[in-house]
């Protein structure tokens, strides 16, 4: 693994304050490698034996049941998904593929346990981490059980903008993707869209625009308890398990889940 690597993974906030022993003892039996696109790297229901350090391309964390699949989150570098699974040695709640070419570091899972229980800043750094992931489940299941598709996707785009001011984004994701995240069909994502040319956002293929933020706050809403900065949209560890039947927006259910 090259210096400049470690230095990242260093700097993430789960390994910035663990002793350097710690550290040294979790990279020393990690690994990397180099998936090609759409390369399933886990299944839900397996055994946690790795937590996955994305420090190139991008991974989709997904679910299924019976027919249904929904995306769950997108994570990218340099960030770790499944750090629950690992810690409580349980079933992976998701499954997780490579929406490009990615490479991946691999922390054994038993490690990140042991060094859990001798290291204090760690342990409080999984902690926070974990409060984290859980809040912002909670604010995403409020998201998708309060609101309807129209008012999701301007909260959406509102939020995209929030830090930046600016008036315009790209979509960092496949629509279908967003579409799954939002709990609606492409082909509801794609009416709700055009529907919000009159209220202040134009989508030009993935751009978004907004032309009237006003007109578009009075559609969504915005709330502190619903959009607040822990609300990460396409984060590692961010999302609710939704269903949804294919056709009816209403009939979606978000189950809050522990990642």
């Amino acid at each position: 693994m090259r210096d400049s690597e470690l230095a990242q993974i260093r700097q993430l906030p789960l390994f910035r304050t663990m002793a350097d022993d710690s550290f040294a003892l979790l990279m020393r039996a990690a690994y990397d490698q180099t998936f090609p696109a759409f390369v399933q790297l886990i299944e839900q229901g397996a055994e946690p034996d790795f937590l996955h350090i994305v420090v190139e391309g991008s991974v989709e964390l997904f679910a299924r049941w019976q027919d249904r699949e929904t995306t769950m989150a997108v994570v990218r570098p340099v960030s770790s998904f499944i750090l629950a699974a690992c810690i409580k040695d349980a079933p992976y709640l998701m499954a997780a593929r490579t929406l490009e070419k990615t490479r991946i570091i691999l922390l054994p899972s038993v490690d990140l346990r042991a060094v859990f229980q001798t290291d204090h800043k760690f342990a409080m750094a999984t902690i926070n981490e974990l409060a984290s992931c859980y809040r912002s489940v909670v604010r995403h299941a409020k998201d998708i059980k309060l609101r309807n598709a129209r008012e999701r996707l301007a909260a959406y785009i509102l939020r995209k903008t929030r830090d930046s001011k600016s008036a315009s984004f790209i979509i960092p994701v496949e629509k279908r993707l967003l579409a799954s995240y939002l709990g609606v069909t492409p082909e509801s994502l794609s009416r709700t869209m055009k529907s919000l040319q009159e209220v202040g956002a134009k989508v030009d293929g993935q751009r978004v625009i907004i032309t009237d933020r006003k007109a578009l706050e009075a559609v969504a809403h915005p709330s502190p308890l619903i959009d607040g900065p822990d609300c990460d949209d396409e984060a590692a560890l961010a999302g609710a398990a939704l269903l949804d039947d294919g056709d009816d927006d209403e009939s979606v259910v978000a189950r809050p889940y522990t990642y």
